[in-house]
């Protein structure tokens, strides 16, 4: 395909783009002013969520925290607790880190190259391509999930993701034009959004309608490798409460799955059986005086496998004190605290099971 003939792509889709633009509260202001802090935290907040979903928690942060200096002054626990029901909390942790690299080494103003954004903390090819081409308008190839399935669709690739998605990405660079490149990156994810969804794609709708070489397969498109079983995990959880009523609270090590938040302590989360009775009760993390009843399981889905955690109460012994890495926290206080979504699960069904 020549430059012009994709060129004459960039156009249909930019005028199509300029009637049926979503409004999102990340998006230029009406006087066409973009702020990088804005993009970016909108980008980092997308990453594996939806806009939906997205749109509340953007406004709550912009509010409390409306420039990158005060997010980069804020205490990681308020972030967290912010950021509790978006999951992927190590998204978190590095967009906190990335304000501070920011304000550090920057003087508060975000790179406007992709190599000098992919070198600050939590952001990657994607993000960095995107925040060059819709913050600062320079041409960056912007490719996510919307993008791939609509370049699969309009050059009829059949060869599956993930092995494709090079092929792709080249495809999406050939289309992508000099002029106004922020805008084209978001036209084609409006359109995947929007009209070349993943299913009941609507052709008749869509601009490149016309030269869609996959139109009448579109929704076969793109293939995908077939995932394998999610394999399920087992542990036990503790919901150990001292003689206030307060519960006993761990902080997750900053590294690895929900790092840094705040849980009920548990045994190791494997694909064995979980231990039972004495052998469980040896994972406590504290004294217990007097064991309560066993309150079923409580189950979760993460991104790579299916959790099962049974739930066990006790009462710590009256000379037991918190370790260094946990709190007693009041059960009324627990909505302070950053809980991730496992967690709020287990306290909602030991409240439900205590009819607390």
């Amino acid at each position: 395909m020549e430059w012009s003939e994709n060129n004459g792509s960039a156009t249909k889709i930019l005028a199509w783009y300029d009637r049926h633009r979503r409004v999102m509260p990340w998006r230029a202001v009406s006087d066409g002013v973009v702020d990088p802090y804005r993009v970016w935290l909108s980008e980092i907040m997308l990453q594996q969520t939806t806009v939906i979903t997205v749109g509340p928690y953007f406004e709550r942060f912009v509010a409390r925290w409306p420039t990158v200096h005060d997010l980069a002054i804020a205490a990681l626990d308020d972030v967290l607790h912010a950021w509790q029901g978006l999951g992927y909390y190590a998204r978190a942790r590095n967009m906190h880190k990335c304000a501070q690299a920011v304000v550090a080494d920057h003087n508060g103003r975000f790179p406007d190259t992709e190599a000098a954004l992919r070198n600050l903390p939590g952001i990657g090819p994607y993000t960095a391509a995107a925040v060059t081409a819709i913050a600062f308008d320079r041409r960056a190839v912007v490719v996510d999930g919307n993008v791939e399935r609509v370049m699969a669709r309009k050059f009829a690739i059949h060869d599956p993701l993930p092995k494709v998605k090079p092929q792709l990405y080249d495809l999406a660079d050939s289309l992508t034009p000099d002029r106004r490149p922020g805008d084209y990156a978001q036209a084609v994810m409006d359109l995947g959004a929007t009209i070349c969804t993943p299913r009941g794609p609507k052709c008749l709708l869509c601009p490149w309608s016309g030269e869609c070489e996959g139109r009448d397969i579109a929704e076969t498109l793109p293939n995908r490798v077939p995932k394998g079983e999610k394999p399920t995990r087992r542990g036990v959880v503790f919901w150990l409460t001292n003689a206030a009523g307060a519960v006993l609270l761990r902080r997750r090590p900053e590294s690895g799955l929900l790092g840094g938040m705040m849980e009920a302590p548990s045994t190791p989360w494997q694909e064995t059986l979980p231990p039972e009775g004495d052998d469980a009760w040896r994972h406590a993390p504290i004294a217990i005086g007097k064991r309560g009843a066993s309150l079923g399981v409580v189950r979760h889905g993460f991104t790579h496998f299916h959790l099962e955690l049974a739930v066990y109460t006790g009462q710590a012994n009256a000379r037991s004190t918190a370790p260094p890495d946990a709190i007693w926290c009041p059960i009324n206080q627990l909505g302070d605290h950053a809980l991730p979504t496992l967690m709020r699960k287990v306290a909602a069904h030991v409240m439900t099971a205590l009819d607390c």
